[in-house]
């Protein structure tokens, strides 16, 4: 004991902690970064430094750091009920009134949508792991229990637990741990800027897709496919939005063959695409939707599957027979966890973060755009509302430009994130970031791209 009063906080991290997705050689050689505070869009490190988050943590702190009215109600709501589980009909008040706002503001805000109930998690991997389940018992209770399988996508980010790590269509979340499992099947990326062919127009590429979902369909057999799974914006993957007509025709192939859609908004629900769901964005009309990271703004691990009335009227029809549905986590709804949920969104609201995000995603390509400017090593940049891919080009598999690039960022003072699956650095700010925020992280990413652009040269060849 006397040894380790001794040691710095880094060395206690790296003689303690086991960091996810982290290098264990990295971390030994390089240590951990740090963090102290977050106000607003910036972070603090134990060395004094000020960033700029354009990280918005991964994705998830959408009303940004140190909002007292999320830190209040959580207080209040710990003083008032601490803890209290959902098993066998036990409720609570602040998880009642989450679910109910959830569905109104699905039902408002995605034309056409016919969702029923919410059922509460704790991580995004874990409400597609739900999805997996639900998809299951749907079926199992229709009397159709070869219609397993899920449809995934290459280049999709859709969690690390053993099911939602086989949804997950990125081979380095895969290798070593026996993942996919049986089955989950993966059709094409629907990237248009890396994997179109030569001449070959957006709308063709769509069509090339559908075709090869088709085939996927027929092969597989129609019977034995349970459900296809998307982001509306495949976010990990590279901040890829979808091609020209592509999820109308997914839908009506879906449709066709009795297939469900789980769209997995993790990442683009609660107005990061600039409307409060991406499933509204893209026109899309899923069967279960998987929520977290930006219900809380990760103040609280929660998250959220909502579930259609196709599904909810043949769970609570066989119900009489079945009994219970045997699915759920100690912390499902937690009282604490929707509290600072329904804070949250009340935050969203009232400050129009929803429509800030909408105003500045010209704002933010814009200076993304302009600090890239000539650069050769840049291939595209792209986004859709406060969400936001510089894609690199023209390196060999495996030289990560995109990783040179985020640390001299790093020292500029910016934080972007270096994608594991395409060289691609994201921008996804905290919905509350200004103008000025958004125009001095791009001045400061012009000043890391130009600092790293050496190193970029040499790796290129």
């Amino acid at each position: 004991m006397n040894e380790r009063a001794n040691l710095s906080l880094a060395q206690m991290d790296q003689m303690s902690l086991f960091h996810p997705v982290t290098s264990i050689d990295d971390l030994e050689q390089n240590g951990p970064q740090i963090y102290t505070a977050g106000s607003g869009v910036e972070l603090t490190r134990d060395s004094g430094q000020v960033l700029l988050d354009m990280g918005a943590g991964l994705w998830c702190v959408n009303v940004g750091y140190g909002r007292t009215e999320l830190v209040q109600a959580g207080a209040d709501a710990m003083q008032k009920l601490s803890f209290q589980h959902f098993f066998g009909g036990a409720s609570a008040e602040p998880t009642i009134r989450l679910a109910d706002r959830l569905l109104g503001l699905f039902r408002d805000t995605v034309p056409g949508s016919d969702m029923a109930r919410v059922f509460f998690g704790n991580s995004g991997s874990d409400a597609n792991d739900t999805a997996v389940k639900l998809v299951t018992y749907y079926n199992n209770l229709r009397g159709k229990p070869a219609k397993k399988k899920i449809i995934a996508r290459t280049g999709a980010y859709h969690g690390l637990t053993v099911a939602s790590g086989s949804l997950t269509g990125i081979e380095g979340y895969h290798k070593a741990f026996d993942l996919p499992v049986k089955g989950v099947l993966h059709t094409s990326c629907p990237h248009y800027f890396a994997f179109s062919e030569q001449g070959e127009s957006e709308a063709a590429f769509t069509d090339r897709l559908i075709a090869e979902l088709e085939a996927m369909i027929a092969r597989e057999g129609a019977d034995t496919i349970a459900a296809f799974i998307a982001e509306p914006v495949m976010g990990t993957g590279g901040v890829l939005l979808p091609p020209e007509g592509y999820f109308a025709r997914v839908q009506e192939v879906l449709a066709r063959h009795d297939i469900l859609l789980i769209a997995d908004e993790v990442i683009t629900g609660f107005g990061r695409t600039g409307q409060w769901f991406g499933s509204g964005t893209y026109g899309l009309r899923p069967d279960i939707v998987s929520l977290a990271k930006g219900l809380t703004s990760a103040y609280f691990p929660m998250s959220a599957s909502v579930i259609s009335n196709r599904m909810w009227d043949v769970f609570a029809g066989a119900s009489g027979k079945t009994g219970a549905v045997m699915h759920g986590f100690t912390y499902s709804g937690h009282p604490v966890g929707a509290a600072i949920a329904l804070a949250n969104l009340e935050v969203m609201a009232r400050e129009g973060m929803v429509e800030n995000a909408a105003r500045l995603a010209p704002v933010l390509l814009d200076a993304l755009r302009a600090s890239v400017a000539g650069n050769p090593h840049v291939g595209d940049v792209r986004g859709v509302g406060l969400m936001a891919g510089v894609e690199f080009a023209g390196f060999p598999a495996g030289s990560a430009p995109h990783r040179v690039v985020a640390k001299h960022a790093m020292e500029e003072g910016v934080l972007t994130r270096a994608l594991p699956y395409m060289p691609v650095n994201a921008f996804s700010p905290p919905l509350c970031v200004t103008e000025a925020e958004i125009l001095e992280a791009g001045r400061r990413y012009a000043r890391a791209l130009k600092a790293a652009t050496p190193a970029l040269d040499a790796l290129s060849g």
